[in-house]
């Protein structure tokens, strides 16, 4: 792949993700050029002031909920990385036709557009929360991976394709546990809903990277699901502040012990790839191309943050902690 001659579109341009996904095309990959869409001026020119106020990035104000806004964005767009999303669980919940308008809704504008507007790529970006949900935005987030991966036959002749990436808790955004607990540190107090509690663990630089590996490998129609570690709720809460006193507060509403990337039924049609599984479209109708060289996975195979094979430490999660810029 040429990114040198690509214009991409980052919607939620201006989130954790956005930062880090447009700093290191920026740093390494040149584009032609970069377009940030997002509808909050604010962050937009925070973000200009922080370093990316660069000769290839533009700065479009829009929603996805706007087709029209999306459709003009788009206009020359070669690869789209679609990070917009309301993905606060409690928020979700309290709002749900908000959370549908963005999340499911808003990914019907970006499909539609990007069809008309003969966009190449685009990837969307999930969440582990979309398997076997049991909260709005988990549901929300599962039936955008079934839109994104389904309108692959909408293209028709086009060179349109449509893929997404799914991973766990990314260290450090909008709404993770770690900055509640710097808050919490200067009290001693840390809460914790359960200390049995685990999950996927994923800094904002693996994220980024495995979504540009994605792109670059994308036939269409998959989910790509990266290998990564998990951690202990206690263990993250000594990692920031080891002397705090620990407080359990109850499981929240909406909210699992353990999270999942892949469940069993998903195992059944899921190639193990090295570095990641890829799980493969059930109905391929727009294509015969198909993922070659990887193994298929065990019966009853799940990929959960309990009973996976890679942990880290105290030690490693202090060390991936040291530097970490928040919002």
């Amino acid at each position: 792949m040429h990114w040198e001659q690509t214009v991409v579109l980052v919607t939620g341009g201006t989130g954790s993700f956005g930062r880090k996904f447009i700093r290191i095309l920026l740093d390494e990959y040149h584009p032609k050029k970069v377009i940030v869409f997002s509808r909050d001026e604010l962050k937009q020119h925070d973000m200009r002031r922080r370093g990316f106020d660069h000769p290839d990035v533009r700065w479009f104000i829009g929603d996805v909920r706007d087709e029209q806004r999306v459709l003009r964005a788009m206009n020359g767009v070669d690869v789209v990385v679609h990070a917009a999303a309301l993905k606060q669980v409690p928020a979700c919940e309290y709002n749900p036709m908000e959370a549908v308008k963005t999340n499911i809704d808003g990914a019907e504008n970006i499909i539609n557009a990007a069809l008309d507007a003969h966009v190449s790529r685009l990837i969307a970006l999930s969440t582990d929360k979309a398997v076997n949900p049991i909260n709005l935005y988990g549901a929300t987030k599962l039936c955008a991976e079934k839109i994104f991966v389904q309108s692959n036959a909408y293209a028709g002749s086009r060179p349109t394709r449509f893929s997404c990436v799914r991973y766990g808790n990314v260290v450090g955004s909008r709404g993770s546990v770690v900055p509640l607990f710097l808050d919490q540190r200067p009290t001693g107090v840390l809460t914790v809903t359960d200390p049995r509690m685990t999950r996927f663990w994923l800094t904002l630089e693996q994220g980024a990277r495995f979504v540009i590996s994605a792109i670059e490998r994308m036939i269409g129609g998959e989910i790509f699901v990266p290998k990564i570690p998990s951690m202990n709720i206690l263990d993250l809460a000594r990692a920031i502040a080891p002397e705090a006193e620990i407080r359990e507060i109850g499981i929240r509403a909406g909210e699992k012990l353990h999270e999942a990337l892949l469940s069993d039924h998903e195992a059944r049609h899921t190639i193990d790839a090295g570095d990641m599984y890829v799980v493969t479209p059930l109905h391929p109708w727009w294509t015969e191309e198909t993922w070659n060289g990887g193994a298929r996975l065990p019966e009853n195979f799940q990929y959960t943050s309990d009973t996976n094979d890679r942990w880290l430490s105290v030690d490693e999660l202090r060390e991936q902690l040291q530097g970490l810029e928040l919002d």
